[in-house]
């Protein structure tokens, strides 16, 4: 063999050499694709994801050519960005030989609220009634609509309380994008008084009165861990920056639409909230990560975010503002930061902690969204608008996203030592013709309780002795009319589609538990054995708490097994 230096290429003696160089070649039009796209964007590794999600949008799809392109473009292996597009639900990789889905593709939710709410008839009459070569029909997880159960959504367009006729004439219209609700803009915001407060404090506040401000409140994280939320700023500025600030607005857990409500109503509570926090740990910029299902609420950000940087109130490019793309387990911190880096989401072993190393290995606070928005009452109107309301020995305020079979599902403001009954009250009551017969408290992490045990307070360290806790108050209510059984099913289903598949107990034991919930009779000496090695040998809190339903159930229901 000798190198044709002419063209750069190894040729045998006999001229029978390759013509081009090995692997997939760049196809001159896909690469112009990719640069029309990317444009003046910096072709950085942490973009990846967000230079997917414009392939995805504007051809329904990923080529290999169009991989072959971005991995031209951007200096990476092919193999690099199939790895972190193949993760990700909301990518469509389609090899060459394939066909591309159709121009048009239908999500239908099959949480546990949708599923009450006739969900997979509705998948079911959809796939019948529609031209699949016209129109692809999904289940997907909860999209944070389950107060308007069953929900849809036809490209970008959410359908509430979804039906064969109203699919049908969106898809006649055309309507296949976000409506984007109207919401608290910056200047009325600033009228009655916002970012009063974070201007005071870039004057002449003190992190540390902040942060014990914050504490006095009783305010803990409101993403489902609960660890007290002004503790975790002197943790992250006990490590030199540069240091980051990362928003968790992935708000996967079925069950949960809080984030979502506030978001569409005051915007810029939240966003200041997490000025005063990324200002608290001299965060140099911050990171918001709102999850693909979530496109009205985007939009609203990337909206509002302009307005600051216009006013002057912060740098342009000091809030970036990521999009998730179809991964619950993202929800877990250090798998958000890991996809907030272009990666696939999979959580990190710990320590260390993202308060030391987090994202590009700097130290990072990481805070939910409502979680700041009420940073931002705190500073505004004082500890005692959390801390001087009690009920039942709890003191604060829960908010509680309630569905399922109740009069008005929604989000409801409460004490936090409210009880099922409390809540059931709030949301007006059972739906007509329905009896409580149990409940979710926090999502399908906490499994479902009896409504026997309706005198709990529903907070922090309360359902913790019961096997259960409260996680991010997705309260999802059930029926005489409904299955316990049926519903522990519906959750290990989920947590099966969601595991990362990064560690074998929670890979292999969700798939393991779901096929034996589907015997006629559950052998609960097995299922137990693969709960207890779920629970004591899973990296993240998913395969940690994805026992809860079987064990919860076979504890309460054992007359369905």
């Amino acid at each position: 063999m000798a190198l044709d230096q002419d063209k750069g290429v190894w040729k045998s003696a006999r001229g029978k050499g390759r013509g081009t160089p090995k692997g997939r070649q760049l196809d001159d039009t896909a690469h112009a694709d990719i640069c029309a796209l990317l444009g003046e964007r910096e072709r950085r590794r942490d973009l990846l994801i967000e230079f997917l999600h414009l392939i995805q949008d504007a051809y329904g799809h990923l080529s290999a050519a169009h991989i072959r392109a971005l991995a031209e473009e951007m200096r990476l292996g092919q193999a690099e960005i199939y790895e972190v597009a193949s993760f990700y639900a909301h990518f469509d990789v389609v090899k060459e030989g394939e066909t591309p889905p159709p121009a048009l593709t239908i999500r239908v939710c099959d949480s546990l609220s949708c599923e009450l709410a006739g969900a997979e008839q509705l998948r079911a009459a959809l796939e019948e009634g529609l031209d699949p070569a016209e129109v692809r029909v999904l289940r997907a997880p909860c999209m944070g609509r389950c107060d308007t159960a069953p929900v849809l959504e036809l490209v970008h367009n959410h359908i509430d309380h979804a039906t064969v006729g109203r699919v049908k004439a969106a898809i006649e219209s055309g309507d296949i994008h976000a409506h984007v609700p109207e919401c608290q803009d910056l200047a009325a915001y600033s009228s009655c008084g916002g970012y009063e407060t974070l201007t005071r404090l870039r004057k002449a506040g003190d992190w540390e009165q902040v942060q014990e401000q914050v504490l006095e409140s009783g305010l803990r994280g409101l993403g489902g861990a609960g660890f007290p939320s002004g503790r975790k700023w002197g943790f992250v500025r006990a490590h030199a920056g540069p240091r980051y600030l990362a928003v968790n607005g992935d708000e996967g857990e079925p069950g949960t639409f809080k984030d979502r409500y506030y978001l569409e109503r005051e915007p810029h509570v939240f966003l200041e909230g997490m000025l005063i926090a990324a200002w608290a740990v001299e965060a140099v910029q911050a990171f918001l990560y709102i999850r693909d299902e979530y496109p009205a609420v985007r939009a609203i950000l990337a909206r509002e975010i302009k307005a600051l940087e216009d006013e002057g109130i912060v740098e342009k490019g000091y809030v970036e503002l990521r999009r998730g793309a179809g991964a619950y387990i993202c929800g877990e911190e250090s798998a958000m930061i890991e996809s907030i880096e272009g990666k696939r989401g999979e959580p990190r072993h710990r320590p260390p902690f993202v308060a030391e190393v987090g994202v590009f290995g700097r130290p990072t606070l990481v805070h939910n969204i409502e979680t700041l928005y009420w940073v931002a009452r705190v500073m505004k109107d004082g500890p005692q608008i959390l801390n001087s309301v009690e009920k039942n020995g709890r003191k604060g305020l829960r908010s509680y996203s309630v569905s399922g079979r109740v009069a008005s599902p929604g989000v409801y403001l409460l004490p936090a030592g409210s009880t099922i009954t409390d809540i059931i009250d709030a949301a007006g009551g059972m739906a007509n013709g329905h009896v409580f017969k149990a409940y979710q408290p926090g999502g399908p992490s906490s499994g479902l309780l009896p409504a026997s045990m309706d005198n709990i307070p529903l907070d922090f360290d309360t359902l913790q002795p019961h096997g259960s806790f409260i996680g991010s108050a997705a309260v999802v209510v059930l029926s005489d009319q409904d299955s316990a059984r049926g519903a522990a099913l519906n959750m290990l289903k989920f947590f099966e589609d969601e595991s990362c598949g990064q560690c074998t107990p929670c890979r292999v034991g969700c798939e393991k538990a779901v096929k034996l919930m589907q015997q006629k009779t559950w052998d609960q000496g097995l299922l137990e054995e693969i709960c207890q090695t779920m629970s004591d040998a899973s990296i993240c809190g998913l395969g940690q708490a994805a026992p809860n339903p079987i064990r919860l159930t076979m504890r309460h229901f054992k007359d369905e097994l």
